[in-house]
Parts: structure tokens; C-alpha cells; sequence
């Protein structure tokens, strides 16, 4: 039996992201198996994989909002900005510096699209160079600063009864965003050492942590043949993205990679979209066997001639219905 869909994974403290691909691979004995967004070894959470023909969608999934919570702590810094790193920078007095408001109204000063500086231990190429291998070489290089954005940040918990005051926040971020360089710049703005001592990641999009699955619960689906039981199907892992549904001729057309002319109530459909000016759009065909929705691709919407233009074909024209 052919599996295929994304499997959300619950990762463990101490696995990179690519230990868990290895892990599942043998598990399904399938090779086709690519996660959606690298997690630090330390660091746990939701850890979409995307298996078989699922496996096209990655870069989909990857730009989906994320959602973490962390603890960040005052009065120490370190190399690589978390607390696996060298002690760079330690205060002991910031208790009587700072109180738990004004750290939480610096927190909350950094909603919205900010500029950050990629941490030299991270997988960012400069030069065709990983940061953190320059890093572990004793290099550090200028790195550009890039937009992210931060749509909602939440203050969890304050403890100031420690040696090092922590702050604890969800946040929801964009693709790209370093936590690590969050808690960094929190503290920068309040003028102290900071970095981060937890983080978890809470979501993917619409996965959550209910949805996910530990190595172990794999491997048990695996030996009682129900692990198909707990993929997201393709179409569901892609309904964040603006849609229509093709008629029958259309979506031949469609998945032979060929440009679609919509019809007017299409065309109506599409333009009220967001946003609406040539915009990638998910195009599905309807199973009139199952009555249910298959994914046909990703198409381009081109306003100006009223036709779809295709981007990544999903369905092949000799597919049959399953």
C-alpha cells in the first residue's frame, strides 16, 4: 500500500531534524520523506513530514506561520544565543534594574514586521558557507539583516525570584524568524544580557501538538498497518491557499500542464480572493466517485488574460480515482 500525506511528529529534546527523517525512514522503508522547517536538537515540538508525492509540498508548508513558546532569560548571554553556547555576558543585578512590567512591555514592543540579524550558529549560507560552520571555525561574518514578522506575541509567565529573571511567551511568527535572536533583541532593548533557555515549537500552520505523533506511536501504527489513519491528506495540508474547483475538461487540461481559462463564475470566485491580482491558488478537480475534492496543482492566476498558469502540477492526467 502506497503511503503518502504529511505526518506531523511530536520531536524529541536531542534529535535534529534530520535524525527524524532518517528515523522514519526506516520505519516505512520509504526514501521520499523531507521535514518542513529545521528544529535546533534542543529544542522540541511540531515537526511536519511530508511523505511520497506529499513531499512537493514542502515548501508550502515551510512558509506557514509558526507558533513557539519559549523562556527567555535575563542577565546572560551567549555565543550561540541559547544555552548550549559559551557564557559571553552575565549581570547579576538586573532584578534591581528591571521589573517584570517593563519587561513585558519591551516584549510587546516587538509585534509586527522587525528586522533581524541571522545568529552565526545557524544554517544560513553566506558565500556559499553554513553560518554556524564559519562559527565552529572561530569566524564571525557580517550578516544582512532581514524582515520577519511577529503577529502576535504573548507574555505567559514572569519569575523574578532567580539569580537570571525569566520571561516565558507564546509567539506567532513568520517563516524565518530565530526565537533565539528574539529573546536576544528583547534584551537588547532593555539594555541587559538575554537569551533563550527553552523553546517549543506549538505549531505548524494548523498542526498542532493533539495532531502529532511520537517516534514511538509511529512505530507502533506501523506494526498494527493504521498509520495511514493519522496523515493529513495533501488537500487538507494545503487549504490555507486561496482555491477553485475545476470542471472535468478543465482539470484534464489542468493536470497535463496546460493553462486553464476559468469561467465567469470562476473568474468571480477567483477575484475575490486575497489577494486577488496573480496570486498562486490551489485548483481542485471533484472525485465523482468519493464526492469529495482532489488536489490538482498550483496554479498562477493571471487577471489580465483570465487563465490559471500552472506552477506545480500534482495530479497527472492517467491518475485513476482512489
Amino acid at each position: 500500500m502506497t503511503i503518502e500525506g504529511v505526518l506531523p511528529i511530536w520531536k524529541p529534546k536531542g534529535f535534529t531534524s534530520h535524525d527524524v527523517v532518517a528515523k522514519v525512514r526506516r520505519m516505512l522503508k520509504i526514501k521520499r520523506i523531507g521535514h518542513t522547517g529545521t528544529l535546533d536538537p534542543q529544542v522540541t515540538g511540531v515537526l511536519p513530514l511530508c511523505i511520497g508525492k506529499a513531499t512537493r509540498i514542502v515548501e508550502y508548508i515551510q512558509d506557514l506561520p509558526k507558533e513557539y513558546e519559549a523562556v527567555l532569560k535575563l542577565g546572560l548571554a551567549t555565543d550561540t544565543e541559547d544555552l548550549t553556547g559559551t557564557v559571553v555576558a552575565s549581570m547579576d543585578n538586573v532584578r534591581e534594574l528591571l521589573s517584570p512590567e517593563q519587561a513585558m512591555e519591551a516584549a510587546l514592543r516587538f509585534v509586527g514586521e522587525i528586522e533581524q540579524v541571522p545568529p552565526m550558529y545557524s544554517a544560513v549560507k553566506v558565500d556559499g558557507k553554513r553560518l554556524y560552520e564559519l562559527a565552529r571555525q572561530g569566524a564571525e561574518v557580517e550578516r544582512k539583516s532581514r524582515a520577519v514578522t511577529i503577529y502576535k506575541l504573548e507574555v505567559l509567565e514572569t519569575d523574578w525570584s532567580g539569580e537570571h529573571p525569566m520571561i516565558r511567551f507564546r509567539a506567532l511568527c513568520s517563516k524565518g524568524t530565530y526565537i533565539r535572536t528574539l529573546c536576544v533583541d528583547i534584551g537588547k532593548a532593555l539594555g541587559v544580557p538575554a537569551v533563550m533557555a527553552e523553546l517549543v515549537r506549538t505549531s505548524t500552520g494548523n498542526l498542532t501538538p493533539d495532531r502529532c505523533l511520537t517516534l514511538e506511536q509511529v512505530q507502533e501504527l506501523v506494526d498494527q498497518g493504521a498509520l495511514e489513519s493519522r496523515l493529513v491528506s495533501v488537500e487538507e495540508a494545503l487549504r490555507h491557499l486561496p482555491y477553485v474547483t475545476l470542471e472535468p475538461e478543465q482539470a484534464a487540461k489542468a493536470k497535463l500542464g496546460q493553462k486553464v481559462r476559468l469561467n465567469e463564475a470562476q473568474k468571480s470566485q477567483v477575484d475575490k480572493l486575497e489577494p486577488p491580482l496573480n496570486s498562486q491558488i490551489a485548483a481542485y478537480d471533484r472525485d465523482q466517485a468519493q464526492g469529495a475534492e482532489r488536489i490538482v496543482g498550483i496554479f498562477e492566476w493571471n487577471q489580465a488574460a483570465s487563465v490559471l498558469e500552472p506552477v506545480k502540477v500534482l495530479s497527472q492526467a492517467d491518475e485513476k480515482s482512489r
